[in-house]
């Protein structure tokens, strides 16, 4: 989230600080400072990978592709207002992917159970629409306090977007902070 928000359904916006992660933080000079966009229980993000994130020869390594998936997956979560961590990820590489080329993830949640998420993304090529990788994850859930400490770290906030119309605000019960 290089602007530090996303869109998220019912005219909601999620609004978090800059902070250093490595997917999405914004203050991290040697992340990946993915634009993620959230909507519902679906979170996307188009990029095209630079040369420092090369694994063989043109090809970007497989761990920046895992962190890709992982991070679009995680981020589906935010409009349940749940925040996790990664408990088990499974990836499937199905075709290389090339640097420099536009390429677009999507993560969305599966099933959720108390404090189990699944969730599943895939990473496809703009152009063709060829799917390049797919995962699966298990997010367990933390606890209402660790949650709270997060929230306050990070200052996560839902909020009406200035794009909802009134009858939306309307809709909106509760804005959480």
């Amino acid at each position: 989230m290089t602007s530090s928000t996303a869109r998220a359904e019912r005219g909601l916006t999620v609004e978090v600080a800059p902070h250093r992660c490595f997917a999405c933080g914004t203050l991290n000079e040697h992340g990946l400072h993915l634009d993620l966009h959230v909507e519902g229980d679906r979170c996307t993000t188009e990029l095209a990978l630079p040369d420092r994130f090369q694994g063989w020869d043109g090809i970007a390594h497989g761990g920046i592709i895992c962190t890709i998936l992982d991070e679009v997956m995680a981020w589906s979560l935010a409009s349940t207002d749940n925040w996790g961590l990664t408990a088990r990820m499974t990836v499937d590489f199905k075709r290389p992917v090339r640097l420099g080329v536009p390429i677009r993830a999507e993560g969305w949640m599966t099933a959720s159970r108390r404090r189990l998420m699944d969730t599943a993304a895939r990473l496809v090529d703009v152009a063709s629409g060829e799917v390049l990788a797919t995962a699966e994850a298990l997010y367990v859930a933390a606890d209402a306090e660790r949650k709270r400490e997060l929230q306050a770290r990070y200052r996560f906030r839902l909020v009406p977007s200035a794009a909802a119309t009134a009858a939306e605000r309307e809709l909106i019960p509760e804005v959480r902070t």
